[in-house]
């Protein structure tokens, strides 16, 4: 079967380097050949708005799933009309539109942060108001990493923060006392079966994930399958097929949903070298209509993003434990390059690699 990606990433080097062995060819759609997936399979260059050549593309290939969010859904759409779209176009429209998705997810009795939505300035002014201080504003659109966002924590001038956040409509919401931030992703195939992974415990610095710790520690029976209902309830609704990841606050027992991606994940890298089935195959399993891998951990692990800068030590490839995943991009501030899992590590091995990393 040959599976057209739309984007050429990271995301969608690793989805090939799982499928390959179980047999699957991969085509990839994009502005530009990103390095990540130079040498995995045929390259198409185009604009996601440009019809024709997004037909083109289709023709290759068996089914087509996607990377990243940010994939316009007219274009999903389209492709839908002749050829199977793994996660569906629906899945795309509720993700990209941040009061929409928390409309959506509210709307299927889940928890979520109190928000509203704001479509000018003085719409702006009279949300921070009513949601109070502190809070955080987010474009509706886009962003990621951080970016198209603010923590407002106190009396804010409401023209200048929607100028600065580029006068587009953005969404307040409460700022959240929460003990941790959490994850859960699972796969749907089209014939209903369901693979749920334990929950992920991830922290984040200046918004971009730094570390995930799997299975997450201290988490009882009754807050995994509150997690896996979030997962079935949201997945059932939208009839999706595919992984995704659900970013989650855990409060008093409670968890309320963030956000929602729907593809794989950066707090599921770990999966790679610790679980039976890695996230990546099980998307690829999915799109494919092939059973779900078991999801069970084999040891603990830790997964480490390399943000910016690859450290040169021989450090990272001496320890047995540390496994080392590169994605082929060139350094840049901000950038993620690569991530280290680390399978059962000691106190002292992670305390080195973090030191490592933050030198």
């Amino acid at each position: 079967m040959r599976i057209g990606i739309l984007g050429s990433g990271q995301l969608g080097r690793m989805l090939a380097l799982a499928g390959m062995p179980l047999g699957a060819t991969f085509s990839f759609f994009d502005k530009s050949q990103g390095t990540p997936t130079l040498g995995l399979g045929a390259f198409t260059a185009g604009d996601f708005s440009d019809i024709a050549a997004l037909t083109k593309f289709s023709q290759e290939c068996d089914v087509i799933t996607y990377e990243f969010e940010n994939v316009p859904s007219t274009a999903a759409l389209h492709l839908a009309k002749s050829i199977p779209v793994y996660p569906p176009p629906r899945a795309l429209d509720v993700s990209q539109e941040r009061v929409a998705e928390k409309t959506f997810i509210s709307s299927l009795g889940l928890l979520t942060p109190r928000f509203e939505s704001a479509k000018s300035p003085s719409e702006l002014e009279g949300a921070i108001s009513r949601i109070g201080s502190p809070c955080i504003v987010k474009t509706c659109r886009m962003g990621y990493d951080g970016k198209g966002q603010e923590r407002i924590t106190s009396s804010s001038d409401a023209a200048q923060l929607w100028q600065r956040l580029g006068g587009v409509p953005l969404i307040v919401e409460e700022m959240i006392s929460f003990s941790r931030e959490l994850s859960i992703i699972g796969a749907r195939n089209a014939s209903g079966e369901f693979a749920i992974y334990p929950l992920f415990e991830n922290k984040h610095r200046d918004g971009i994930l730094r570390r995930t710790e799997f299975p997450a520690p201290r988490i009882t029976l009754e807050l995994q399958k509150k997690a896996g209902q979030i997962i079935t309830t949201t997945l059932s609704a939208l009839g999706y097929v595919g992984v995704v990841a659900i970013e989650l606050f855990e409060r008093d027992g409670e968890l309320l949903v963030n956000e929602m991606a729907p593809r794989v994940h950066n707090s599921g890298h770990i999966t790679q070298d610790v679980s039976v089935t890695s996230q990546f195959e099980n998307h690829i399993r999915a799109v494919m209509g092939l059973p779900l891998g078991p999801t069970s951990a084999r040891c603990r692990g830790i997964m480490l993003n390399l943000i910016g800068t690859v450290p040169e030590s021989p450090l990272i490839t001496s320890r047995a434990e540390a496994k080392l995943h590169l994605y082929n991009k060139s350094a840049a501030p901000g950038r993620k390059l690569g991530h280290i899992n680390l399978l059962d590590p000691s106190v002292e091995a992670e305390s080195e690699m973090t030191q490592l990393l933050s030198a």
